[in-house]
């Protein structure tokens, strides 16, 4: 019987329950996220005229927005309470995926064009004027996605710092964090032949009811999500003996540094900033966030400008399905600190490092991807699902990196400011992107035996490869021994 099992009393395992609706959750963030990526080359840049540029100036502005919000919906998060911040996020969120539908009316309206027909066969000067001002309306709408998708994350983890011991963290996050890859994963099946079956019946473009469709998923969570999440301790699903193992740290720290009272003073925001391990957090997200956003955002492209498969055709649909269900290994990889602390009795900093350590090594394989890609494009599938599954591992153990060593008061805080950290890495390589593209297919650019296009992928694949190396690096030398800080 369990230390936290009293006689005839069978601990309950709500908190996994929890865990699922965060699952849920992000499966859901990454959806909406998605649904652009998959119909801007093949739906939507056709109707707006739209370049690699243009594609990529939404993407940074939604990067940089999401990065800004963090910072603030981690506060946000932290001063509403779990329930209320992540109802507020979602909501927010789920909006502004459905206002990319408006998009293309709003253009037409404003420009005094008749029909998607007549934007579509535009020329000359029309074009740019069409491409410049959609681009406009997608920003707006990118904009109220990307403040509400900050919330997501700081939510989550501050839910799994109130339902799990720090032993469990990383584990529980890692099974949340695969509904990151099984949004990815469902998004190509579903977002594309969606698409293509409004359009075939007539409903715009088609894209507009994608947008709709997958938004409106996060109201269906909302639902739920009011019904079923109480504090542990207020939770009538939670009894005695999984509530005295949800709080087991208190044995190991005192009431003060883990279950903060109500009137216990807290960490500024900008307190918050003047130690080494807000830092650590914050540039081990900033070198690294932006390597998975760009593999979620141009892996439909690359296959497209590379390959010439169109992101509706069954063979990019299985490519990419194939790419996201490789990085569902990632859910093993919350796993490995519990195991390195079972065997070897090292705190969970400790051993949270020395497994991120090996995670940073996966990447690697992505300087190999470009020129593998030329016996056979599942070579760059492979081995981009495979850095993925690395990064989704890394990115559950940065996340308990901060709940470990910070209150629980100031957990989402820490969070957001790291989310807003890999906020503005994600804009600068996806801002970045755009225009390497563009200027590598318009000048025939050469890179390693690689031309136009493909040698910008290759480019970017090396930034990639090298990035995770860099950062575990760096938050080492910041932080080499467990330190936990009080507020």
């Amino acid at each position: 019987m369990s230390t936290f099992e009293k006689a005839g009393e069978k601990m309950t395992n709500y908190r996994w329950i929890i865990c699922f609706m965060l699952f849920f959750a992000t499966t859901v963030n990454y959806l909406d996220r998605q649904v652009l990526s998959l119909t801007w080359k093949d739906f939507i840049a056709p109707e707006f005229h739209w370049t690699d540029t243009h594609y990529g100036t939404i993407t940074a502005i939604f990067s940089i927005v999401y990065a800004i919000a963090n910072l603030f919906a981690g506060r946000f998060v932290d001063w509403m309470g779990s329930k209320k911040g992540y109802l507020w996020a979602i909501a927010v969120w789920s909006v502004g995926a459905c206002l990319h539908a408006l998009c293309g009316w709003a253009t037409e309206m404003s420009l005094g064009i008749d029909n998607v027909a007549d934007m579509i066969s535009a020329t000359g000067a029309v074009t740019s004027t069409i491409a410049i001002t959609s681009v406009y309306y997608f920003i707006a709408a990118r904009i109220v996605l990307g403040a509400g998708e900050a919330g997501n994350f700081p939510a989550a983890i501050k839910v799994t710092a109130e339902y799990f011991p720090k032993k469990d963290r990383a584990f529980s996050t890692s099974i949340f964090n695969a509904g990151a890859t099984v949004g990815a994963l469902i998004a190509p099946v579903s977002i594309p032949p969606l698409a293509s079956y409004f359009k075939s019946i007539g409903v715009g473009n088609g894209w507009e009811m994608a947008f709709i469709v997958i938004g409106a998923l996060g109201f269906v969570w909302m639902g739920l999500w009011m019904f079923m999440y109480k504090k542990p301790e207020n939770n009538p699903h939670v009894n005695a003996a999984e509530l005295a193992y949800i709080h087991q740290d208190k044995e190991a720290e005192s009431a003060q540094e883990d279950t903060p009272s109500a009137d216990e003073p807290k960490l500024s925001l900008w307190k918050c900033f003047k130690y080494r391990q807000t830092w650590a957090v914050a540039i081990g997200k900033f070198m690294t966030d932006g390597v998975w956003w760009f593999f979620l955002f141009w892996t439909p492209a690359y296959i497209s400008d590379v390959y010439g498969y169109s992101s509706d055709s069954g063979t990019a649909q299985l490519l990419i399905f194939v790419l996201y269900a490789i990085t569902m290994l990632s859910i093993y990889g919350g796993k490995l600190p519990t195991i390195i602390i079972n065997k070897t009795g090292k705190n969970p900093y400790a051993a949270r490092m020395q497994a991120m350590l090996i995670f940073a090594v996966f990447p690697l394989l992505a300087l190999f991807a470009q020129p593998l890609g030329n016996f056979s494009y599942w070579f760059p599938i492979v081995i981009i699902g495979i850095a993925g599954a690395a990064h989704q591992s890394w990115s559950a153990n940065i996340y308990s990196v901060g709940s470990d060593m910070f209150p629980k008061s100031a957990v989402a805080t820490i969070i957001g400011i790291g989310g807003m950290a890999g906020g503005i890495g994600s804009f600068l390589i996806n801002m970045g992107s755009g225009i390497l593209f563009d200027y590598a297919a318009e000048t025939k650019m050469a890179f390693m035996g690689f031309e136009g296009k493909e040698a910008g992928y290759f480019i970017i694949f090396c930034v990639c490869a090298v990035a995770y190396l860099l950062a575990w690096c760096i938050m080492k030398a910041l932080v080499p021994k467990y330190k936990l800080i009080e507020a």
